[in-house]
């Protein structure tokens, strides 16, 4: 792990793990949607399907998770971004997530919920 706090972030921005989306993994709300929706890419790029869990929507939420270890995230790219930010209690982030062997295209939605943003479901685009 110590090699991923000093490499750019898996999420496609240029600051460390430890100082991007690691440091909501272990604990910092995202102060925005756009900044959860690049940590839960983080998340699943890592395997941690317990911050996914926990910023997940309860009224959503499965029960469980369960990722597959073979899956390999290869790049996260935002195509847009509706409200989300410090000023709102909703948002959208469509983005493309890539993988070994093709990629993922979907808006996401989020919401507040007791100040911190987090994912409530999302639809997949073509």
């Amino acid at each position: 792990m110590a090699a991923m706090t000093t490499r750019s972030c898996p999420c496609g921005l240029s600051e460390p793990y430890d100082e991007c989306c690691g440091r909501h993994h272990t604990g910092t709300a995202a102060p925005t949607a756009e900044a959860l929706m690049r940590s839960r890419y983080c998340a699943f790029v890592k395997g941690d399907a317990a911050y996914l869990l926990r910023t997940w929507h309860p009224r959503t939420r499965p029960t469980r998770l369960d990722l597959d270890p073979g899956m390999r995230w290869t790049g996260l790219e935002i195509l847009d971004t509706t409200d989300g930010s410090a000023f709102h209690t909703t948002g959208t982030v469509t983005f493309r997530a890539s993988y070994r062997g093709g990629s993922l295209h979907e808006r996401s939605r989020f919401e507040r919920v007791d100040g911190a943003w987090v994912y409530v479901d999302g639809e997949f685009l073509s």
